[in-house]
Parts: C-alpha cells; structure tokens; sequence
C-alpha cells in the first residue's frame, strides 16, 4: 500500500511502515516533473514500483534502503 503524506512524503507498506521523502529525487529530466507537487501526487503502483505517468519510477529496492 502507499499513500501521499505531504510535499514529497509517501507512505509505504512492506513487510513495514516506512516514510520515504522524494525531496531529493527532483534532480535530472525524467524528475523534473516532480518540482510540480500536484503531478507527484499523480504516483501510482505499477507491479512493485512506484511511477508516474512520463515513465518515472523508483524499484521496490530503492524505496526500502531510502525511507
């Protein structure tokens, strides 16, 4: 399960609950979109990644060693 939190915190469920802070992940072109909050909000699940429309996402892996 995740679940926006505020500014760039999503809320993330494992095997735990964790709080990953997307804040620093708005470097570099496929990214940029992020620096808009309402098209971050726009994240969704895609197998066990989070993405976003333009074809952004970060691996299940990164999200557990990041929050």
């Amino acid at each position: 399960m995740q679940k926006y939190i505020s500014d760039y915190k999503i809320k993330i469920i494992f095997d735990n609950e964790k709080i990953a802070d997307f804040a620093e992940w708005r470097e570099g072109e496929i990214f940029e979109h992020f620096k808009d909050k309402k098209y971050f909000q726009k994240f969704f699940v895609d197998g066990w990644s989070i993405s976003w429309p333009n074809g952004a996402d970060i691996s299940p892996e990164t999200l557990c060693e990041e929050s």
